[in-house]
């Protein structure tokens, strides 16, 4: 749908434009309908004033000097392209003439990549491209090949891979810190991996971790950490939270168990979706109304967002524990009216034999309703793994994980706590 509001958009642009051109009596009017509209830029964006004044400041009546009484002034947006520069370092060497003692000089700067052209910002850019802007390698040697930098894809390659070896550390800490948390949101995707011995691809797994207590007013800062697995074992996130004891809220996977100091809680999100796919196509009363119930849910919890854990368990037991059990008990009745083999029936039947973990929410005011925070996590992934179409093997899998965790960490609003992981 956005797509197709650009399309809209862009031809009243074209269209307003054209009206500029061929009707200039109402081009004021229309511009200050734009200045109205568009807000107000950064303040902490440098300035460049130009001033635009007039040659002769004498009075063409009378030849006497004009005096100044205010101006206009208005702001645009410019755009400097990138730039490359070189740095250039140079270690004087020192001798005595006096004595032989050798020669004296500075140790070399620590690089991250020893011998290599870049420097630290030059590798930054290169992966922020990658998994955050989802543009993969070849493509940037293409960009940077317009400003005269030849730099072969292989090259980019290397430096991506440097880059892993040394943020595994980080990764490791970040997966670590996570692990300390009460409770945390957990999903996976699939990771095509080039299979060479087969000449195809198979299918990996990246898993992904996430904490974000802010719907309930949480200190901790957000934070997401993935893991690739060649596989989808049960047993690959009980591996990497070891040692984790709290809430894992997840999408509802089977096999993944309850354990120990482990408990489940399951996504209304993905039960919704089992309704929505019956009620969208066409009329679906019985799925209708299943939305109409979850619909109240979530009402009840856009009211409490940003309460503290307490608040949201008081009014969860207020008002939606009341819900859920009229809830439970129409899907059991509209269970038992209607066809076993349809999806409808598989549908109630996913929501009654998870209903424990769907309702975990209720008298713990630090779980969600559903499972929305990690599935944004998983979204940048997706939209990289559509560019790459597929990782070059199991350890570039491994580096994919490790550097998208460091960039996701750092976006949508969660750069200027992200240091207290460390």
């Amino acid at each position: 749908m956005l797509l197709g509001l650009e399309d809209v958009e862009r031809v009243a642009a074209y269209s307003e434009t054209a009206q500029d051109v061929s009707a200039p009596e109402g081009r004021e009017v229309r511009a200050r309908k734009r200045r109205s509209n568009r807000g107000a830029l950064p303040t902490h964006l440098p300035r460049i004033e130009v001033i635009v004044d007039i040659e002769d400041k004498t009075c063409p009546c009378c030849q006497g000097e004009l005096h100044r009484l205010g101006e206009d002034r208005s702001e645009r947006l410019d755009l400097v392209p990138a730039q490359f520069r070189i740095l250039v370092t140079r270690r004087p060497k020192y001798a005595c003439r006096a004595c032989e003692d050798g020669v004296r000089q500075a140790p070399a700067s620590a690089r991250l990549i020893e011998g290599g052209l870049p420097t630290e910002a030059t590798v930054a850019q290169v992966l922020v491209s990658k998994y955050a802007d989802h543009l993969p390698l070849y493509r940037q040697a293409r960009i940077y090949a317009r400003q005269g930098i030849e730099l072969d894809r292989s090259m980019l390659a290397d430096w991506v891979g440097q880059a892993a070896f040394h943020l595994r550390p980080l990764h490791e800490r970040l997966l670590g810190k996570l692990r300390q948390r009460p409770k945390l949101f957990a999903d996976e995707t699939t990771m095509p991996v080039l299979d060479p011995g087969r000449g195809r691809t198979k299918t990996g797994q990246l898993w992904a971790y996430a904490a974000d207590d802010r719907p309930w007013g949480g200190a901790n800062p957000p934070g997401v950490a993935y893991v690739y697995a060649p596989d989808r074992k049960a047993d690959r996130p009980i591996a990497h939270l070891a040692g984790f004891k709290g809430v894992l809220q997840v999408d509802g996977y089977g096999k993944l168990a309850e354990r120990g100091d482990v408990q489940l809680a399951f996504c209304w999100s993905h039960m919704r979706r089992n309704f929505y796919e019956l009620a969208s196509p066409g009329p679906a009363p019985i799925a209708g109304e299943a939305l109409k119930h979850i619909a109240e849910f979530y009402a009840i919890e856009k009211a409490i967002r940003g309460r503290s854990a307490e608040e949201r368990r008081l009014v969860r037991h207020q008002e939606s524990r009341p819900l859920a059990d009229a809830f439970q008990k129409w899907l059991r009745t509209r269970l038992g009216l209607i066809s076993q083999k349809g999806k409808l029936a598989d549908a109630i039947r996913y929501a009654l034999s998870r209903w424990d973990g769907l309702t975990r929410f209720i008298d713990d005011g630090h779980i969600e309703l559903d499972n929305n925070a990690v599935e944004r996590a998983i979204r940048p992934i997706t939209l990289n793994r559509k560019n790459a179409l597929f990782a070059g093997s199991d350890g570039g899998a491994e580096h994919w994980a490790i550097i998208a965790s460091m960039v996701e960490t750092c976006m949508c609003g969660w750069l200027p706590r992200c240091k207290r992981f460390v």
